[in-house]
């Protein structure tokens, strides 16, 4: 059984058709990599499939459980959608940390408002919340960061903010960690540490979806590779194939713009 299932899925922003007819899937320790030009439709993917965007049309299923069906008129309630939310990890491009906590604070804080609605919480607070604790600690220390536990986000570099956006995605243990062009907020000279966090969680067979504009890390991590262009996926395969013997003539043109430097 596959992780995730993706069937037919659209999305649509007034008259814009943003998603068309969507299709793929992902075993557990794939890597799927999200390549196109810009406003093809990648990031709203990437959005309807954590539940940020609620798609139009399509179905989306994690482990056989169905957490999206347009056939089915039931609008999804806000618990529905959170809980549908925690098969997924997400990391922004912009990190998105809380700049008023600590990275430790930042890694811990929803595992420690899910905790408030455990039965035991009353009575075992001092236990549950150490174990959260250790859990960061880890997590931090699994990004290269166990020196920067206390440090607040203003005092981090934007490579190590986004290694602690990492961990936190990592903290409630998502079936899938998705990346939405996670270097391109970054200097160049940045980009490289964040890379190889990710590198190290492939290493690990983390399943993850990736949105990015770094081909050859693409080329070099992935187990399937999805371009996008206006909405549709245009091909979607492996990236020995898509890279090394592209079908299809868009695909074609896109990375011959993009190895010019005009992607």
């Amino acid at each position: 059984m596959s992780v995730l299932e993706v069937s037919n899925l659209q999305k649509s922003f007034g008259s814009t058709d943003v998603l068309k007819n969507i299709n793929f899937s992902l075993e557990r320790g794939e890597i799927l990599s999200i390549i196109g030009s810009s406003g093809s439709g990648k990031t709203t993917l990437l959005r309807c499939l954590n539940f940020l965007e609620t798609p139009d049309e399509g179905i989306i299923s994690c482990n056989g459980d169905i957490l999206f069906d347009s056939s089915n008129p039931k609008t999804l309630t806000e618990t529905e959608i959170r809980k549908n939310r925690l098969h997924f990890g997400l990391v922004f491009q912009s990190f998105n940390l809380f700049p008023q906590y600590t990275a430790m604070k930042n890694v811990m804080l929803a595992k420690e408002l899910l905790a408030k609605g455990r039965p035991d919480y009353k009575s075992n607070k001092k236990a549950i919340l150490t174990e959260i604790e250790n859990e960061a600690k880890a997590l931090l220390a699994q990004v290269g960061l166990s020196d920067k536990l206390s440090n607040y986000p203003h005092e981090l570099s934007g490579g190590q903010q986004q290694r602690v956006a990492i961990a936190r995605a990592l903290a409630l243990n998502p079936e899938i960690l998705c990346f939405d062009e996670p270097t391109s907020a970054l200097d160049p000279e940045l980009t490289g540490e964040v890379l190889k966090v990710i590198k190290q969680l492939a290493d690990r067979h983390t399943t993850m979806i990736i949105v990015t504009h770094e081909m050859q890390f693409a080329r070099e991590v992935s187990t399937k590779v999805l371009f996008m262009d206006d909405g549709y996926v245009v091909e979607y395969d492996t990236p020995e194939e898509v890279f090394g013997n592209p079908k299809e003539e868009r695909t074609i043109r896109f990375l011959e713009r993009y190895s010019n430097g005009l992607e």
